[in-house]
């Protein structure tokens, strides 16, 4: 069941870093849920055969909300196989942000989207880009939620592209961090959709319509993932859904809740951590405290003038002490945050403006062990492909020209 933790009392009286993020979170109006499953799905290729599976079998309705949708091989696999459950009954409806598709490198055109509408496939752009177009840009849905039946939802850092599975020529692998739940949970990701679905088509979705069926989640659905840890249908689950205008600074709120829990160290993955202050001076208080930071980003990128931006403010990390890692294995998409061993967040936000100030986005706060020790096994393995940054390291990988082009072009952080 979803619960809304109002009451401190139901926190248990101590002082770990879990606790304390949980009664942070609950003043925030945040709603917990308890009773839960997570199966990481930590590269492309495993998010989409699990994805694909599971919408094979869906039999009520599958619901997607994503930035883009890459007009590519991936693309027309998911789209071909959702007109098919279309063609069977099962209501498809999809919601793409039009800044996310017209930015992407193979968009989908009006045509393409006139073909996916005869496909059977009820199909909304979030906030069409129209004259005057600054109008538009500022607050962009950068979520990426599939809904199926009520009892699964597929989350985390993914668009649907086919580089997530053969990277790109230029970049290489490209590695991300997506998840799916189970449980209680999924209501509340049904209730964002749904929002976001009124607030385009005027159209509201009735609750009581894609509730899930009582049948356990293993007996409706075959060859999928499962939660193999020792908590497996008992995590608690906090949902950050980040609304421009009414929750504006709840994302940035819980990342600061979080990381001034810390008591011994903190693990961070971000691609684009150009920061925004409340962040940036909680790392740096974590550090100043004895916690042991460790922020891993990545030396390729797809926005080419990022990585500037992002070294000045990773140098600014390292002289306080935390330990910056440049992982150069591809691209690293992944927004991911463990805290103490004790829990961890996974979502779409990034540590910048655009997500802290702007857009539409989504994490979940997962308080259990397992699943951060998970995470943190993932972030270990990682670090074997990365490089320690080091003053000498940061002055041969950023020449003055890069160094100038990241303070010029830190002004615009929030909009890069």
């Amino acid at each position: 069941m979803t619960i809304a933790i109002a009451d401190t009392s139901l926190l248990a009286q101590n002082t770990s870093s879990s606790e304390q993020t949980q009664k942070s979170l609950a003043s925030l109006d945040v709603p917990f849920c308890e009773g839960n499953s997570v199966v990481l799905l930590p590269s492309g290729k495993e998010k989409f055969i699990d994805l694909f599976s599971a919408i094979s079998q869906a039999t009520h309705y599958v619901h997607l909300e994503y930035f883009n949708f890459r007009n590519d091989s991936i693309g027309w696999s998911l789209f071909t196989l959702l007109s098919e459950k279309a063609q069977q009954g099962v209501e498809v409806r999809i919601l793409c942000d039009d800044f996310g598709n017209r930015s992407n490198d193979h968009p989908l055109r009006k045509s393409h989207l006139d073909s996916l509408r005869s496909m059977g496939l009820d199909i909304c752009i979030f906030d069409p880009l129209k004259f005057p177009y600054i109008n538009h840009f500022y607050h962009r849905d950068h979520m990426k939620i599939v809904v199926i039946d009520g009892k699964l939802v597929y989350t985390g850092g993914m668009n649907v592209a086919d580089y997530y599975i053969h990277g790109k020529p230029n970049i290489g692998p490209w590695h991300d961090m997506h998840m799916r739940l189970e449980g209680p949970v999924v209501a509340e990701y049904e209730k964002i959709f749904a929002k976001m679905w009124k607030s385009e088509t005027g159209i509201a979705l009735d609750e009581e319509k894609y509730l899930p069926d009582s049948r356990p989640v293993n007996e409706s659905y075959q060859s999928i993932k499962v939660d193999s840890t020792d908590d497996a249908g008992r995590k608690l689950l906090a949902v950050v859904h980040r609304r421009p205008g009414k929750d504006s600074k709840l994302m940035r709120k819980s990342y600061v809740a979080a990381i001034n829990s810390a008591q011994h160290y903190i693990q961070i993955v971000n691609p684009y951590p150009t920061g925004v202050r409340s962040v940036r001076r909680a790392i740096n208080n974590a550090l100043k405290r004895g916690v042991k930071v460790d922020f891993m980003v990545s030396s390729k990128c797809d926005v080419p003038i990022t990585p500037d931006v992002v070294a000045i403010q990773m140098k600014r990390f390292m002289s306080h002490g935390c330990n910056v890692y440049y992982n150069d294995d591809g691209f690293h998409h992944s927004k991911y945050m463990i805290v103490d061993g004790e829990f961890c967040t996974i979502g779409s936000a990034n540590l910048d403006a655009r997500s802290m100030l702007f857009d539409y986005e989504v994490n979940s706060f997962i308080f259990s062990p397992c699943t951060a020790s998970q995470l943190s096994t993932l972030f270990e393995q990682d670090k074997t492909k990365s490089t320690l940054l080091t003053p000498e390291g940061w002055k041969k990988r950023f020449n003055i020209w890069h160094r100038i082009v990241g303070r010029l072009f830190g002004a615009f952080k929030g909009f890069i």
